[in-house]
C-alpha cells in the first residue's frame, strides 16, 4: 500500500453507498491523519444531550440560554464518555491541539468553564466520542469509494445548519450527492 496521504484538515464526507449506521450521510472533520492512522469529529450527528447536561454533570452551571441549549454531537463510537471541543483558535486553554490556521480542538475543562461564562471562542462545537482509524484503514475505505474528501469550511463547520452539513460538505467540491448511485464499484 503506498504512504498515507495526510488528510488533517478535511472533510471526509460519507458516500450514499456508505451503510455502516455509525457513519451514514455523516460528515467528519479529521483532526489527525498520518502513519499511525486517523482520528475525527463527527460534525452532522446530534446527541441526546445540551451542552447544559454535559455542564451539569461537570458540576458546572451556565446562566446563558444560548449556552445552556447549545447542541452536544457525537463524534464518533469510539471512546463516547470523552469529550472534545472543536472551535476557531483564540485564547489559551490547557490541552489544545491546532489543527490549521482557523480551527483547534481541546479537551480540558477550561474551555468549557469559559464557555459556560460566555468566554470562549467565537465558534465551538462541542462533540462526545471520536471516530477513529488504524494504519491504512482510512486509505482503504477511500479505495473502496466509501468516502469523498473536502478541504474544510469554518461556515460547514460552525453554521451550517446540521441537517444540512451533509449536503452542503460534498457541495464544497461540486457534488450532489442525491445524483449519486447508492452503491459503489470500480471500472
Amino acid at each position: 500500500m503506498p504512504d498515507p496521504t495526510p488528510l488533517t484538515n478535511q472533510l471526509l464526507i460519507a458516500m450514499p453507498s456508505l451503510r455502516d449506521p455509525n457513519f451514514a450521510r455523516g460528515v467528519t472533520f479529521l483532526c489527525q491523519h498520518g502513519e499511525d492512522g486517523a482520528m475525527g469529529l463527527m460534525i452532522n450527528r446530534l446527541s441526546e444531550y445540551r451542552l447544559g447536561d454535559v455542564l451539569a454533570q461537570m458540576n458546572m452551571h451556565s446562566e446563558i440560554p444560548d449556552v445552556v441549549d447549545a447542541p452536544v454531537l457525537i463524534g464518533g463510537p469510539v471512546q463516547p464518555e470523552r469529550g472534545f471541543v472543536l472551535h476557531t483558535p483564540n485564547g489559551e486553554w490547557e490541552s489544545s491541539f491546532r489543527i490549521s490556521e482557523r480551527v483547534s480542538v481541546t479537551t480540558s475543562r477550561d474551555i468549557l468553564v469559559a464557555i459556560a461564562a460566555g468566554n470562549g471562542p467565537r465558534h465551538a462545537v462541542v462533540a462526545l466520542g471520536y471516530s477513529g482509524w488504524s494504519p491504512g484503514q482510512l486509505e482503504q475505505e477511500l479505495v473502496e469509494n466509501h468516502w469523498l474528501t473536502a478541504p474544510a469550511s469554518e461556515q460547514v463547520l460552525f453554521e451550517t445548519p446540521l441537517d444540512q452539513r451533509w449536503e452542503a460538505a460534498a457541495h464544497l467540491v461540486g457534488v450532489n450527492l442525491f445524483q449519486m448511485a447508492s452503491y459503489a464499484g470500480h471500472a
